[in-house]
Parts: C-alpha cells; sequence; structure tokens
C-alpha cells in the first residue's frame, strides 16, 4: 500500500518552526538562574531592603552601562514612571513623547499630571528626531523622552545638542535596545535618565522588571526614594518625604536578573549576526527595505523590521505578512501597533481620573491636537513596517528560512 501525503501534511512538514522569545525555545534561561534563585530561596529573605541578589544587579549593570547608579524595579513601565517622577512635573508641564511607543512609557506622564506632546517619527527608523522634537517645544515643555525604538539608536547627539540648548532633560526609553551604541556611547547612558525592560521578549528577561539609570546625583536621589515609596532607608531619621509607590524589585527576580545580566552581551551579539546575514540576503529585493542604520549608531535588534512599498507588493506589509504566515507559519506584525498612541481611547476621549479629564483639563489646546496633518512621518512608518520575529537562538537555518519566506512571498505579490 502506498503512503501519500495531502497536501496539509506536505506544507506542514516542509515548514519550519522559528525559536520564540515567548519559550525557552528562544530565551537562555537555565542552569545559573535556578541556581541563584535556589540561593534566593534558601536564604530566607526575598526583600531587596534586606537582601543581595538586586544590589549586585544593580552595582553589575552600572558598571556595564558606565553609569554611576542603576535601580532596579518592577516593570518597564515603572521605569519610565520612576523617571518622569524624578524630573518632577508641575500638573500641565508637557513632556515630549514619541507617536509610536507601547502605552506603558505614555501613562506615566498623565500618572505625574504631565500631558504627553506627541513628536512625528522619521518613516525610515521609527524613531523622533532633533527636527520633530523641535517643534512640539513650548515654555511649559519639562522633559524629552525617546524611544530607541526596535533596537535601533536615535541620533542623540542632535537631541542632545537640542535639549541642552532649552536646558530640558531627557529620558531615554532603552526598553528595546540594550546595548545599543550611539558614537561610543551605550544609550540609556547619554540623556539624564535611562529606563530599561526586562518583560519577557527583551533582550534579557525576568518576565516582568525593570532598572533605571542616571549619572546625576540629585536624579538618583529621587529615582531611589521613588521606588521606595519615598522612604529614606540609610538616612539618619528616615521619613516619607513626598508622594511616591513601591516599585521595588524582589530577591527571586533579582536573582534571575542577575543571570540574565551575564548572558546579555553574547545574546546581543548573536541577534546582531543574525540580522547581519538576514540584511545581506535581501538586499536590492523590489518593495523591501532593509533597517536603516546610522553610521554611528549599532543596532540590536529587539526586532527586525522591514520598510514594505504597498505600490509593488501587493497589499503591502499587511499582503506580506499573511504570504508568510500561509505559505511558511512566520508570523509577523505589520503596522506593529495598530494607530499611533495618541489615537487610543485615552487620549482621544481623555479617559484618565474619573469623569475629571486630569490632567488633560490644563492642556495647550496645540498640546492636544492628534490632527494626521501634523504626523505625516507615523503614519508612513506604520503603514509600510512589517516586524519580523527575533531572537538569539537563530541560527543560519533560520536566516535561510525567513529569507527564502521573503523573497518566495514577494514573488508571488509583485504588483
Amino acid at each position: 500500500m502506498v503512503n501519500t501525503l495531502s497536501a496539509a501534511q506536505a506544507v506542514s512538514q516542509a515548514l519550519l518552526k522559528l525559536p520564540s522569545d515567548q519559550d525557552t525555545s528562544g530565551r537562555t534561561l537555565g542552569a545559573e538562574e535556578i541556581a541563584l534563585v535556589t540561593e534566593a530561596i534558601r536564604s530566607g529573605t526575598l526583600t531587596s531592603t534586606k537582601g543581595t541578589f538586586v544590589k549586585a544587579l544593580e552595582q553589575k549593570f552600572a558598571d556595564l552601562l558606565g553609569v554611576k547608579y542603576a535601580y532596579a524595579c518592577t516593570s518597564g513601565s515603572a521605569a519610565v514612571h520612576t523617571a518622569i517622577a524624578a524630573i518632577d512635573p508641575e500638573p500641565g508641564d508637557e513632556i515630549i513623547t514619541t507617536s509610536i511607543t507601547d502605552m506603558g512609557a505614555l501613562t506615566p506622564i498623565l500618572y505625574q499630571g504631565a500631558i504627553p506632546r506627541f513628536a512625528d517619527v522619521d518613516p525610515c527608523t521609527w524613531n523622533v528626531t532633533a527636527e520633530t522634537i523641535a517643534k512640539c517645544i513650548t515654555e511649559r515643555t519639562k522633559a524629552i523622552i525617546v524611544t530607541h525604538l526596535f533596537g535601533n539608536p536615535c541620533n542623540m547627539t542632535e537631541i542632545m545638542a537640542l535639549a541642552n540648548s532649552r536646558n530640558i532633560p531627557v529620558i531615554e526609553d532603552t526598553a528595546q535596545a540594550f546595548l545599543a551604541r550611539h558614537g561610543d556611547q551605550y544609550v540609556g547612558a547619554i540623556g539624564a535618565i535611562g529606563c530599561f525592560s526586562l518583560q519577557q521578549g527583551k533582550h534579557i528577561t525576568t518576565g516582568e522588571g525593570g532598572i533605571v539609570a542616571t549619572n546625576d546625583d540629585a536624579l538618583a536621589r529621587r529615582l531611589f526614594l521613588y521606588i521606595n515609596k519615598a522612604f529614606g532607608y540609610g538616612d539618619p531619621k528616615p521619613d516619607h518625604y513626598f508622594i511616591a509607590l513601591n516599585y521595588r524589585m524582589n530577591e527571586l527576580t533579582g536573582a534571575v536578573a542577575l543571570a540574565q545580566l551575564g548572558k546579555l552581551e553574547g545574546v546581543v551579539e548573536r541577534r546582531w549576526i543574525a540580522a547581519v546575514k538576514l540584511t545581506e540576503k535581501l538586499q536590492d529585493i523590489p518593495g523591501i527595505e532593509t533597517p536603516h542604520i546610522d553610521s554611528n549608531n549599532v543596532h540590536v535588534y529587539w526586532k527586525y523590521c522591514l520598510r514594505v512599498d504597498g505600490s509593488v507588493i501587493k497589499d503591502g506589509a499587511v499582503g506580506l505578512a499573511k504570504k508568510l504566515k500561509e505559505e511558511k507559519g512566520i508570523f509577523s506584525a505589520p503596522r506593529y501597533i495598530q494607530k499611533p498612541a495618541f489615537q487610543c481611547e485615552i487620549f482621544e476621549k481623555q479617559r484618565t481620573f474619573g469623569n475629571s479629564r486630569f490632567p488633560f483639563t490644563l492642556a495647550q489646546p496645540e498640546a492636544v491636537d492628534y490632527s494626521p496633518a501634523l504626523f505625516p512621518g507615523t503614519f508612513e512608518g506604520l503603514e509600510k513596517v512589517l516586524v519580523l520575529p527575533w531572537n538569539e537562538a537563530y541560527t543560519d537555518e533560520h536566516i535561510d528560512y525567513i529569507a527564502d519566506a521573503i523573497k518566495g512571498a514577494i514573488a508571488q505579490l509583485q504588483a
């Protein structure tokens, strides 16, 4: 009796399962983390106020980044909130941020009574620029948040020159950009405060977790206090000095983070090597553009992104994503976020605290003007971006599979 495969079975057998950052196949979690967590449990001390793992993590991270201070907290959102609280805006102050970012980097602005003022982005890098930021600066500007999206640094030379000329502090959202470099500096160590995330899909992970970093003594004091309910641990007469939260990282999370930190440089290197290989394979293919990277930057590839030209490829990024999933089982994300952050209900309908609309009630009209004409780069960038899955476990076989899948899909979709 002859055994024949159905069409579906044949397709299934032809598919290559890619490693995923959502499970062990694409993560570096292993014996090192288990050993340190076991040590933490056996110590019986799981609070970082008395333990050693979080303190060791903070010191080692500061040393690696080349900054004076680093403090661990509960998430990347907590890191951004802590940074904004350290800047200490007055109600109604404006904080310039990007139109393409996670909500966890935006709601902390509102919680501190400030107004997010959205800057447009470069449609090729999806990052804010000095030019787009400059258009948003007013007498109410309290800080600038720059997001190094996908692991590709913003042009910090130009942004810092602008910010310093106006005496405006810069907060770096470095959640996706561990060890990315602008010139000879790591991002997160260039502005006043750097914010990092240890969420499941980041370069290193504790499931949830965050770190804030700074070289500024006064800001460091406020960062430390805010994470600790503004209680002055170690002070001669400690008190709760201002309104703040408990964002402390626990010792179990700190133990995992400490083990993960020892693997970070290798993780970044493997992601970068794989990305360079994919870029080489996708050069000069009509209808797509590989990542745009300034010659002064080192991209660390939280994700690998393509720009897709809908005039060449049928249905653009959405069509290419659909074909990759159907033909090769590759799950990608067209648009990254389905709409600009300012089009979410929290901003359009100003849903904040009860029915108060605070702090939007203090906003200048131009600060909450979300007219599409003001954001051409944002809309173009979201229309064309295709975000490919990425992690440190990719081999040459995986890269070849992704490249061949993209070439095959484009060949079918060329208009």
